[in-house]
C-alpha cells in the first residue's frame, strides 16, 4: 500500500481528476464545494492495475493555502503532479515543484489535464515542451507525462497504469519498530469518539495499544484502526490510517500532533540541520532570523541560527540550528521546509541531522562543523559514531532510534564501531546495576570519570570544613543519567579514587583542617564540654562560640555527636552514656528517664534528648515510661 500526493497550480483540475480516478471527491468542506477550490487537505483511495492499493492526499494549489499543501506532501511515496493543458506551467506549479525537490519526492507522474479543451495538437506539444523545461534538473526530471481529461475519461486508464508502474519501483516502508503518525485531521464520530488520521511512519500500531499524543504528553488507547474505511487489527507503516482513540477528546488534539507508543519519541525545541536555500529566493538568510518551520503535518515559528557562515543566499547550502517557539516531534533523517512568515515565501529546507541538539553551539567552532559535516555525509558508521559522541552516553536502543537504521544495519554498524575501538560498552548485562549496553567512547568515559573526581575536589575547596559532598548532591551536579552515574561512581569507589562514608563522598586524602584561629575557638568550646560532659553547652551556645560552620565540622569529624536540635555531647561522654544505658537495661530490663538522669547527674532535658536519640537509632524502644533494648532477630 502506498500514498500519493497531488501537487500543482490552483484550478488545474487536481480534485476533479481524483474524483474521476477514484469516484471520491476529496473536497469535504462546504466552502471548498461552493468555491470549487481545495482549501484544506482532501483524501481518497483506489486500487491500481495489478492490485496496488493507493491512498491519495489532495492538496490546495492556491498560493493563499500553500502552507496547507505542505501538511499533505510530507511522507508521500510519489506525486501526481497536475498541470492544465490550457494554461501550462504557472507560479504555483513552480513553487510546488520546488517544495517537492526540497523534500526529495523523487517518484511521480505528471498529469497533463483538461486536454478536452485543446484542439490544436501543436499547442499540446508546446505545453509538454514547457513542462520538460520546467522540471529539468528537479526531482521530476524523468517523470512521464500523461495527457488526460477527467471530463471525457480519455487517458485515465493510461494514467492508472503509469502510476502503477511508478509505484512498482518504490520500496515498501521499513518497520523500525517505533511508530509515529503525524495527525492531519481530527474529528469525532457518534458512538466512537475521537478519530485522527494521518500517514503512519516507522512502525505499526495495534488495536489495544496505549498511545501517547506528542508534544502534549497525553495518554490514550487505540479503540479501533481503519485503512480506506476497512477495519484493521494492525496498521502497517506507509499506510493512510484512521485511529479511533479512547481517553482523549477531540479538542485535546490538533493537526501537527504526533501519535506514538509511549517512550519512543520526545519533543524537542532545537535541532541541528542541513539547509539548502532555494534557487531564486529573493531573501538573504541572516543569523537569528525568524522563519516558519514545516515538518510532516506540523507548522511552528522558529529562530534560525547559522553555523559556519555569516549569511546564506539563493542556492547556498549550510548548517543551521533551528530553535522552535513550541516543542515539535522530529527524527534524525527527516526532511523539512522553511518559509518566510511575511511576506510569505518558500526559503528552502533540508535534512534534520540531530533531533535533540543539546545546546547552542559557538557558530564557528571547528569540532561542531566537523561533526555536522560527518552527519551530512550520511556515512552510516560516522553517523552512528557522531550521535554516540554527541550524546556522550546513550543506550543501544536510543542510538538505533536516533539514526533511523533498520535493526540489521544498526547492529552491523555498531559491530564495526566496537571492533575498531571507536566506541565502548559500559554496564553490560550482569553488572551490579543490571544495565545493558550503554555506548560511549573511551575518551568520553575518562573525561566523565575525571569530571566526577574534580566535582568532589571542588566541593572540598569550596567547603573545607565539611567531610565531603552528599552522594545525591554529587549525582545532581554530575548531570548525566542516574544509571550512568551509578556505574561510573561505583567504578571510582572500587579503585579507591573516591570514598563513601554514611552517604558522604570524599577524596581519600581529604581531612577537615582548621586554622590556628579556629583551633583556639574550638579549644574554648571543648573546655566547656570538659567541665560539664553530661550537661554540655546547648547547640545555640556552641554556635555563639565557634560559629555554625565550625560546629557542623566538629559534628562531621566526630568530635561532637548531635542527638537533637538543641543537644550535642562530646564523642567520649557519648560513648560512655551509650554503654551505660545498654548496661542498665540489661541489668534491670528497662530504664526510665529519671533513672538515666540520676545516673549521670544531669537534667531531664539532656537525659530525654539522649534516650529519644537512642529510640531514633533503634537501639532502644519506648514502652510506656520506660525504654527497653530494641529487639533483634536471632
Amino acid at each position: 500500500m502506498f500514498v500519493i500526493g497531488t501537487a500543482g497550480h490552483v484550478d488545474h483540475g487536481k480534485s476533479t481528476l481524483i474524483e474521476a480516478l477514484t469516484g471520491i471527491h476529496p473536497d469535504r468542506l462546504k466552502e471548498e464545494k461552493l468555491r470549487e477550490m481545495t482549501i484544506d487537505l482532501g483524501f481518497a483511495w483506489l486500487e491500481l492495475p495489478g492490485g496496488v492499493e493507493v491512498g491519495i492526499v489532495d492538496v490546495p494549489g492556491h498560493r493563499d493555502f500553500i502552507e496547507n499543501m505542505l501538511a499533505g506532501v510530507g511522507g508521500i511515496d510519489a506525486v501526481l503532479f497536475v498541470i492544465a493543458a490550457d494554461e501550462g506551467v504557472m507560479p504555483q506549479t513552480r513553487e510546488h515543484l520546488l517544495i517537492l525537490d526540497i523534500l526529495q519526492v523523487t517518484r511521480g507522474v505528471i498529469a497533463l489535464t483538461k486536454i478536452d479543451l485543446i484542439e490544436d495538437r501543436d499547442w499540446l506539444t508546446m505545453v509538454e515542451s514547457d513542462i520538460r523545461q520546467a522540471v529539468e534538473n528537479t526531482c521530476l526530471a524523468s517523470a512521464p507525462i500523461v495527457p488526460v481529461s477527467a471530463k471525457t475519461g480519455k487517458g485515465l486508464p493510461e494514467l492508472q497504469q503509469t502510476l502503477a508502474e511508478c509505484l512498482q519501483e518504490t520500496p515498501p516502508k521499513v518497520d523500525l519498530g517505533r511508530p509515529r503518525l503525524p495527525v492531519d485531521r481530527v474529528f469525532s464520530l457518534t458512538g466512537f469518539g475521537t478519530v485522527v488520521t494521518g500517514t503512519l511512519h516507522d512502525g505499526s500500531l495495534k488495536v489495544g495499544d496505549e498511545i501517547e499524543v506528542l508534544p502534549r504528553g497525553l495518554r490514550g488507547r487505540i479503540r479501533g484502526l481503519q485503512t480506506h474505511k476497512r477495519k484493521e487489527e494492525t496498521a502497517k507503516p506507509g499506510r493512510r490510517t484512521a485511529v479511533n482513540i479512547s481517553g482523549i477528546n477531540t479538542d485535546q488534539i490538533q493537526r501537527g500532533d504526533v501519535i506514538s507508543l509511549p517512550g519512543f519519541y520526545s519533543p524537542t525545541q532545537r535541532v541541528d540541520a542541513l539547509l539548502q536555500v532555494a534557487p531564486g529566493v529573493e531573501t538573504t538568510l541572516q543569523h537569528n532570523m525568524e522563519v516558519k518551520f514545516f515538518h510532516t503535518t506540523s507548522e511552528v515559528i522558529a529562530r534560525l541560527r547559522l553555523l559556519g557562515s555569516e549569511q546564506l543566499k539563493a542556492g547556498d547550502e549550510g548548517w543551521v540550528q533551528i530553535e522552535f517557539r513550541q516543542p515539535v516531534v522530529v527524527a534524525s533523517g527527516d526532511r523539512y521546509i522553511l518559509r518566510r512568515p511575511s511576506p510569505p515565501e518558500t526559503l528552502g529546507g533540508g535534512l534534520i541531522l540531530e533531533a535533540h541538539s543539546p545546546r547552542r553551539y559557538k557558530r564557528f567552532a571547528p569540532d561542531v562543523l566537523e561533526r555536522l559535516q560527518s552527519l551530512s555525509a550520511g556515512d552510516p558508521v560516522q553517523t552512528m559514531f557522531q550521535i554516540i559522541r554527541q550524546a556522550r552516553f546513550i543506550s543501544e536502543k536510543d542510538a538505533v532510534q536516533a539514526v533511523r537504521f533498520d535493526a540489521q544495519m544498526a547492529q552491523e554498524v555498531l559491530r564495526k564501531l566496537l571492533k575498531s575501538n571507536q566506541i565502548i560498552v559500559i554496564g553490560e548485562e550482569g553488572s551490579r546495576l543490571g544495565m545493558i549496553r550503554w555506548l560511549t567512547t573511551r575518551e568520553i568515559l575518562e573525561q566523565e570519570r575525571e569530571r566526577m573526581v574534580n566535582l568532589v575536589r571542588e566541593y572540598h575547596q569550596q567547603f573545607p570544613l565539611k567531610r565531603g559532598i552528599p552522594r545525591e548532591a554529587l549525582k545532581n551536579r554530575f548531570g548525566l543519567s542516574s544509571k550512568v552515574f551509578q556505574w561510573l561512581y561505583h567504578g571510582l569507589l572500587d579503585e579507591q579514587r573516591l570514598v563513601e562514608e554514611n552517604l558522604i563522598v570524599r577524596l581519600p586524602q581529604h581531612t577537615i583542617q582548621f586554622s590556628s584561629q579556629q583551633k583556639r575557638l574550638i579549644e574554648q568550646l571543648m573546655s566547656q564540654f570538659s567541665k560539664s560532659p553530661y550537661s554540655p553547652p546547648s547547640i545555640r551556645e556552641c554556635v555563639a562560640i565557634v560559629g555554625d560552620e565550625i560546629f557542623q565540622a566538629l559534628v562531621e569529624r566526630g568530635d561532637l555527636v548531635q542527638v537533637s536540635s538543641e543537644v550535642a555531647f562530646g564523642a567520649e561522654p557519648y560513648q560512655q552514656m551509650l554503654a551505660e544505658a545498654k548496661n542498665l537495661i540489661q541489668q534491670q530490663g528497662s530504664i526510665t528517664v529519671a533513672q538515666f538522669r540520676d545516673r549521670f547527674s544531669t537534667s531531664r532535658k539532656y537525659a530525654l534528648a539522649f534516650l529519644e536519640h537512642l529510640d531514633e537509632c533503634r537501639i532502644t524502644v519506648r514502652d510506656g515510661d520506660t525504654r527497653k533494648l530494641f529487639p533483634t532477630e536471632e
